[in-house]
Formats: structure tokens, sequence, C-alpha cells
């Protein structure tokens, strides 16, 4: 486990080197998401009976800060790695793709979970929020950072510049997240968006997180769980199919 476990270091060493930019900056962004929109809907707006909506709010910003760090963890790492030639480093050693998978992705989850740990204790101190059922906190978090890290590193091994994993990122990433159920519950929206909501694994990810909070939630848990890890498997063996093949690595 050498390679794994010097790839996963060097991984983790990257992002912490510059934890101003990777760790406090999305933070920072969290912050201001709960400020205005709790501001602005806190007395206008009750998804759940006896929650708040600043409450409300809270695990979904957390979950959002989670998916989006793992996802750009992998994906910058990659990139970077191939743009200034330094990635013939990684592919030299007798790395198997199962340890180059797991390095990348446990790097990833380790930030996604640095960031949502951070939104959580910053923005905790707004609203009261209870532990109904922690473990599925735990579980989603975990699957939601590791279907993130998968998609990062799936997006920075296809993307050949900036540009290609920043539409990436912008036309698939941030719409799916957004639109998952982080601001809002999808009972709240018309029939055919509260159809289409269905089809975005985001949004079981963000939901079955909320439930660990407050025991309520817009779909069962265990039907999310049951999305979520479909989801995480069909990623995890493409991007090892991508990493045997050498797929946009090799060449």
């Amino acid at each position: 486990m050498i390679g794994f476990q010097t790839l996963l270091y060097k991984e983790v060493l990257r992002f912490w080197k510059v934890a101003m930019q990777t760790i406090t900056a999305p933070i920072m962004t969290a912050m201001l998401y709960l400020l205005i929109f709790g501001h602005v809907l806190e007395d206008r707006v009750q998804v759940y009976p006896g929650v708040s909506y600043t409450a409300f709010l809270i695990p979904g910003l957390v979950m959002m800060s989670v998916l989006q760090n793992a996802f750009a963890n992998s994906s910058s790492s990659l990139i970077q790695s191939k743009i200034t030639g330094n990635l013939v480093f990684i592919l030299l050693p007798p790395l198997s793709h199962w340890e180059m998978f797991g390095a990348y992705v446990v790097a990833a989850v380790v930030r996604g979970l640095a960031v949502g740990g951070g939104v959580f204790v910053i923005t905790a101190w707004f609203a009261h929020l209870s532990f109904t059922a922690p473990w599925w906190i735990v579980i989603f978090s975990l699957l939601g950072a590791a279907i993130l890290g998968t998609m990062g590193l799936i997006a920075g091994i296809w993307a050949e510049k900036f540009d290609q994993l920043a539409s990436f990122q912008n036309f698939l990433i941030m719409p799916a997240t957004f639109l998952s159920g982080v601001f809002y519950s999808i009972h709240s929206l018309p029939p055919f968006w509260k159809a289409v909501s269905h089809f975005n694994p985001f949004f079981y990810m963000i939901d079955g997180f909320r439930y660990g909070f407050f025991g309520q939630s817009d779909v069962d848990p265990l039907n999310s769980f049951a999305v979520v890890l479909v989801f995480f498997v069909v990623l995890a063996a493409l991007a090892m199919q991508m990493l045997r093949s050498g797929y946009k690595m090799r060449h």
C-alpha cells in the first residue's frame, strides 16, 4: 500500500498547503449564502413543521460545500498535472488503477469533509439543530463526497484544458447542486419540476443528509441511499476503467 499512501499524502498536502483558498474561502462563501438567504426568507418560509428556514438551510449548505469541494479537489489536481506535465511522475511508478482511484477519491473526501465540517461549525450558531439520525449524516456525507470525488476524477481525466473542466463544472455540477433542494423543498415546486428533481442524484444526497438532522425528508432515506449507492458504483466502475485503459493519460 506504499503507493496508495504516498499518493494520498501528496494529494492531501496539495490542498492543505493552500488552505486559505481551498478550505477557508468555501467556508466564507457558504456563510454568505446563509446570511443572505436566512435573513431574507427566515420569516417567510417554513419547510418542515417546527423547523426554521435557517435550520433547514444549514444542512443543505454543509452538503453543498462537501460536494463542490470534493469535486474541485480531484478534478483540479489531475488537470494541473496534465497541463504542467508532472502526471508522468504518477504514471511511471507501478501504481495500480485501484491505488490511483483510492488515493484521489479519499483525498477528495478529506477536503470535502474538512470544508463541510468548517461550514457546520460556523453556521450551527445561527439555528438550533437536532441530530435525529446521525448515522444517515455520516453515510450520506461520505458517499456524497466519494461520488463527487469520482466525478472530479472522471472530469480531470477527460478534460485537456482548464476551460473544458470549467464547462463540466459550470454546466453540470453547479446546476445539479443548486437545483437539488439546498435552498428549498421539492414539494414547493410545480408538478413537472418536482418530477424532474427526482432524476437529479444530487437531490437524494442532500435530502438523505438533511433527514439525519430533522428526521424529515422529501424521500424515504432508504430509497435515497439506494439511488446514491448505485450512482457511486456506476461512476467508480467508469473511473477505474478510464484509469486502467490510460484514457487521455498515456498519450
